[in-house]
């Protein structure tokens, strides 16, 4: 039977360390279930930190497991709920002369034994027994310190993998030693990379780290979030980094694809997943997903499907998609970004001609339609000695606001007839 367990602390919100050590031990689940084996994924939130641990933060931690789809099959179960065990295996270890007290604490007595493991990433790592001191397992006023209600509690659940970050490993040897004093083998302990930042600096709470709800409402997709997280410092081998459907991703999961040096959270390659990610999709399944009160709702479905899909190319959220596609509808008000506002500024006269002119030609356009237009977009800038650059750029920022957009003849058909007519006109006043 394989055990493993995610065990956050609830003193902050579920940052991106913690969601791809939740993913990693999920993944290594669901993929043993599909080799046979009986493997089991228990969730434990480590609240022994009454100041710092909140219900709050509980629920937000298992929020993000659920918006990553990451469910457990045992817990949530509560370190605290444990205290009474911890202080019985402590009073047990002094009972033994494993362990002693001093001012009140009880301190465990190191021996100067090798402790080594063979880490499930990082192969042989060896520590001397001499270079460790006595440590504190249960403080003066009976409550356990991190690294003892660690092992009571995976010993208590029958933990068989552990399977955590980098920052973990000088616990390690403590903890094993531990393990040894209670009577029972230590799990296979796996380590996995840190984290960096683009600046190549730890991601942690205290810097750089975001949490994942952050990502929910900057637009991400939770299956490109774990798309992403699951390649952060790990491999499927070959330059395969697109994983649309998670089942291909549990089949292709394995801890020897797991690196040791730093992976880096790279902003940009997440939100060129998402993009990757969108697209799959496609307009019919992108649009519910766009959430609700977003005024879509006053839209024809076949007239919100098609806004969609005239965006998705150059999208890289759905927050992109929902704020260009309110802009072509009519429902929000054309701001020029930074990037239009200078365009205007380098010759507004020509800016307004050009409107002006295309207002008043397009009007007697017959054929609205993306060919129909592109060849009266073409005539109009060649009858009048412009390229067509000139004319089509300053219509794509008065609809859109923006100098990137689809094509400025299929822009024109999303946008409708009237509509951009009325457009044109008021900018070029």
């Amino acid at each position: 039977m394989i055990r493993v367990r995610f065990a956050p602390s609830p003193t902050g919100y579920l940052h991106v360390g913690a969601a791809r050590a939740a993913l990693f031990n999920w993944l290594f689940v669901q993929h043993a279930r599909r080799t046979g084996a009986d493997a089991v994924f228990v969730l434990r939130i480590e609240d022994t930190d009454k100041e710092r641990s909140t219900d709050e933060y509980t629920r937000i931690i298992l929020d993000g497991m659920h918006w990553l789809g990451l469910t457990w099959d045992e817990g949530p179960h509560f370190q605290a709920e444990g205290l009474e065990r911890h202080r019985a295996d402590a009073d047990r270890l002094v009972a033994e002369g494993q362990a002693y007290v001093d001012e009140g604490a009880v301190r465990f007595r190191v021996s100067h034994e090798e402790v080594a493991w063979d880490d499930a990433v990082h192969g042989r790592i060896t520590f001397h027994g001499k270079d460790l001191e006595d440590f504190v397992i249960l403080r003066a006023d009976r409550t356990p310190v991190y690294n003892f209600a660690v092992v009571s509690d995976d010993i208590a659940m029958r933990i068989t993998h552990v399977f955590r970050g980098d920052d973990h490993v000088s616990n390690t040897p403590k903890q094993i030693l531990l393990y040894r004093a209670l009577g029972v083998d230590p799990p296979v302990f796996g380590h996995m990379p840190t984290i960096n930042g683009e600046d190549g600096k730890k991601l942690s709470k205290r810097r750089g780290a975001v949490a994942v709800s952050d990502y929910e409402h900057q637009g991400i997709l939770p299956q490109a979030m774990v798309n992403f997280l699951a390649l952060l410092g790990w491999s499927p081998g070959g330059d395969r980094e697109l994983f649309f459907d998670v089942n291909e991703l549990i089949e292709a999961f394995d801890f020897s694809g797991l690196q040791s040096k730093p992976a880096v959270f790279d902003t940009q390659k997440l939100h060129w997943m998402n993009s990757e990610h969108m697209r799959h999709l496609g307009a019919d399944r992108l649009l519910p997903l766009l959430g609700g009160g977003n005024g879509l709702a006053s839209l024809s479905p076949d007239r919100a499907h098609a806004l969609v899909a005239a965006v998705l190319p150059r999208s890289r959220s759905t927050l992109d998609v929902l704020r260009q596609v309110r802009v072509r509808a009519g429902l929000d008000a054309v701001a020029p970004d930074e990037k239009a506002a200078q365009a205007i500024a380098q010759d507004p006269g020509a800016y307004r001609n050009a409107l002006a002119l295309a207002a008043r030609s397009l009007g007697a356009c017959a054929d609205w339609s993306a060919a129909g237009l592109e060849a009266e977009l073409r005539r109009i800038a060649g009858a009048n000695g412009m390229k067509a650059g000139a004319l089509m750029q300053p219509i794509r920022i008065a609809l859109t606001g923006s100098t990137v957009s689809e094509p400025v003849n299929e822009l024109l058909v999303a946008v409708g007839r009237d509509a951009a007519l009325t457009r044109l006109e008021a900018a070029a006043a």
